[in-house]
């Protein structure tokens, strides 16, 4: 299953529809670094005034870790997600203001190329799948940053939780190795020594896995 581009379809919450344009015919293209760091520095770039209020309002998908993971969660579940849906889970409450049509397109393009990619990984080798995590260093010291990843995933499951929970505990019991490092759960995949900590996070990337081979079955 990959994800055409229905241009007669309005996305809501977007200033504009898909046209004909060159830039989404080939849906199917791998993403290039330079491409995922135009989305990561896209996601942030929509916010305006740094000092404008945040308190109480959904500041959607901040960057590409976030994006991955709630990108994996829409197409590992279990009905299929119109981008009427998802892309407004994307924005939040900030929702860019579009230089014109050119610029919507590449980034609609550039989203749907990413599930794409998502896509045909799960399906042809789900055993190769890893999540798009974020690193940090300090004193010499690498360190993986999961937060993210899981906060999209979880942004993912959202759209339908009443479906998602049906799967019973063949779904339950993964889905709590990845909000194990969300808010919602108050992070309590943090607890502990580190050596438990990294236990739990490579516990993510087979979760999400059998979670989308769950679905498919």
């Amino acid at each position: 299953m990959f994800w055409p581009v229905d241009q007669s379809r309005p996305i809501l919450g977007a200033s504009t529809t898909v046209s004909g344009d060159s830039r989404m015919k080939d849906l199917l293209t791998p993403m290039s670094e330079d491409e995922f760091d135009r989305l990561d520095e896209f996601l942030l770039a929509r916010f305006g005034d740094e000092d404008e209020d945040m308190v109480g309002k959904d500041e959607g998908v901040l960057d590409i870790s976030e994006l991955d993971g709630f990108f994996t969660a829409v197409v590992s579940g279990p009905v299929p997600v119109l981008p009427s849906q998802w892309l407004p889970a994307v924005w939040g409450d900030f929702e860019p203001v579009w230089k014109n049509t050119a610029e919507f397109e590449e980034i609609f393009s550039l989203f749907v190329r990413h599930m794409n990619g998502i896509i045909a990984e799960l399906m042809d080798e789900p055993e190769q799948f890893e999540p798009f995590f974020m690193e940090s260093e300090f004193e010499g010291r690498t360190s993986t940053i999961v937060d993210e990843w899981c906060e999209g995933y979880a942004r993912g499951v959202k759209l339908n939780p009443e479906l998602w929970l049906s799967g019973g505990k063949e779904v339950t019991e993964p889905l709590l190795a990845i909000f194990a490092f969300t808010e919602d759960a108050d992070w309590p995949g943090h607890e502990g020594s580190n050596e438990e900590v990294v236990e739990r996070q490579q516990a993510i990337a087979p979760s999400a896995r059998a979670i989308h081979a769950y679905w498919q079955a």
